[in-house]
């Protein structure tokens, strides 16, 4: 009919354009992060001589394992992987338990002071590591610790993991608490309320029903608090006096000289430090990722 009006919506002509430039600005960033790991990972299989004369980039003449093997053995990694295993490994289990236990109380049960407590937790995070140490270091000075229960000869928790596994879970908590007491507020109080109904008790009710659905969540806390202690350096400096006693980020900078840095050793080094990380991830890549977008939309 000569009466109607027919609107025709047209995409904006400079959309296409604009698409363009941004596939090209995002290709372009990637490279420019990639190539750094690339060259790291070529140069690990070539002699330190060989890259020094034609370059990181050149056409290789041999390519060999020798850079991984001198790497795991000059740096001792054997030794600093079971050290890393025996710090990393209970602190996110303590971590991770006593975070849950936290934000059920302050996100399931409504009291005068949870929110105040909540802020109390998370307030331990805003203060930066170099300006704590110092306390701390002359706090573990003067605990007192059995020496038949680490390897030092001090009398003190300074210089043994525990002071490490204290301070990772001190700091770590309060963070956790905070991604946990946002995610459990998700779940619906009617699952604590017909828990209770059926004659659940409160720590049934958490193991059983609520720190299940937090599984997604726990696994991708599980994953950040694994990159991060994992690579944690500064505490282990701080904290143990024994070279023997640090964990596996000590390994690099053990291979580096005063005069003289076999960069190649050091790429390889590297490799096999980021190695477990990327297990990590590839095995929780579901999880985490589920537990970064669930709940997303609430806090």
């Amino acid at each position: 009919m000569s009466g109607q009006l027919t609107i025709v919506q047209t995409k904006p002509g400079y959309s296409k354009g604009l698409r363009v430039l941004l596939y090209a600005f995002l290709t372009t960033m990637a490279v420019m992060w990639l190539v750094p790991i690339g060259g790291a990972i070529y140069s690990s299989f070539r002699p330190y001589q060989e890259t020094q004369t034609k370059g990181i980039f050149s056409w290789p003449d041999s390519l060999s394992f020798s850079n991984y093997r001198d790497a795991f053995t000059q740096g001792n990694m054997g030794k600093t992987f079971f050290n890393t295993a025996f710090i990393v490994v209970p602190s996110i289990v303590l971590i991770l338990l006593m975070s849950s236990v936290m934000a059920f109380a302050v996100s399931r049960f409504s009291f005068r002071f949870n929110v105040a407590l909540l802020l109390l937790f998370t307030a331990g995070n805003l203060l930066p590591a170099q300006v704590l140490f110092q306390p701390l270091f002359q706090f573990f000075k003067w605990m007192p610790w059995p020496n038949f229960l680490s390897d030092t000869d001090t009398g003190s928790l300074l210089g043994t993991k525990i002071a490490v596994i204290i301070v990772h879970v001190a700091f770590q908590t309060g963070f956790c608490t905070f991604v946990l007491s946002n995610y459990m507020k998700t779940i619906p109080k009617e699952l604590n309320e017909a828990a209770l109904v059926d004659g659940a008790s409160v720590p049934r009710t958490f193991f059983q029903i609520i720190l299940p659905l937090c599984r997604p969540a726990l696994a991708a806390l599980a994953t950040l608090e694994f990159t991060w202690l994992y690579n944690d350096f500064f505490w282990a400096v701080v904290l143990l006096n024994k070279g023997d006693e640090r964990p596996i980020t000590s390994s690099i900078a053990n291979l580096g000289g005063a005069f003289f840095t076999n960069d190649n050793l050091v790429a390889a080094a590297s490799m096999i430090v980021a190695m477990p990380t990327l297990i990590v991830y590839l095995i929780l890549q579901k999880q985490f990722i589920s537990g970064l977008t669930l709940g997303a939309s609430k806090g």
